[in-house]
C-alpha cells in the first residue's frame, strides 16, 4: 500500500487527483499507475486502469490470476468492473469513496454473486494517509 501512496504522490505533483495503484504478484509489483485523466483528457485513465494495463502487458495476458491490487481510494464502477474482468484475486484500498465507491460503499461490484468472478476486498489500509493526500489536494485546489 505504501507503493500505491507513492504513486498517488506522483499524481499530486502534476496536478492530478492523488490516487495511486499497484498490482502485485508473488510480492513483486507488476503494474503501477496514478491518475492521468486530467493531463491526458481521458476518463479511463484512473490509477487502477493504468496499473491493470501495465500488469497485463508485463505478464502477457488479461487474466491477472494470483495478483492483488492496492489502491489509495475505493474503486469506482469502471475500475471495479475492470478488476472483476481481469480476475484479480484481491483488492486492498485505503480511503472509502462515498460518492463513487463500488467495492462496498455505494455498491459492491467486486462481490456481486451474479458475476462469474468475485474479488475479496480489504478496506481501510492506510486510510488516513490516503485521505490526507486527497484533502490536501482539494484544499490547495479551492485556495487557487
Amino acid at each position: 500500500m505504501q507503493a500505491a501512496l507513492e504513486e498517488a504522490q506522483k499524481a499530486m505533483e502534476i496536478g492530478e487527483v492523488p490516487i495511486g495503484a499497484v498490482v502485485v504478484r508473488d510480492n513483486e509489483i507488476v503494474g503501477r499507475g496514478f491518475n492521468l485523466r486530467e493531463t491526458q483528457k481521458d476518463p479511463t485513465l484512473h490509477a487502477e486502469m493504468i496499473a491493470i494495463r501495465q500488469a497485463s502487458a508485463r505478464l502477457g495476458g488479461w487474466r491477472l490470476i494470483g495478483c492483488e491490487l492496492y489502491v489509495t481510494l475505493e474503486p469506482c464502477p469502471m475500475c471495479a468492473g475492470a478488476i472483476v474482468q481481469a480476475r484479480i484475486e484481491r483488492v486492498v484500498y485505503g480511503a472509502a469513496d462515498p460518492k463513487a465507491g463500488c467495492a462496498g460503499t455505494l455498491m459492491d461490484l467486486c462481490s456481486e454473486p451474479r458475476f462469474n468472478h468475485q474479488v475479496p476486498v480489504t478496506a481501510g489500509v492506510l486510510a488516513e494517509e490516503s485521505s490526507q493526500l486527497l484533502k490536501q489536494f482539494f484544499r490547495r485546489l479551492r485556495s487557487k
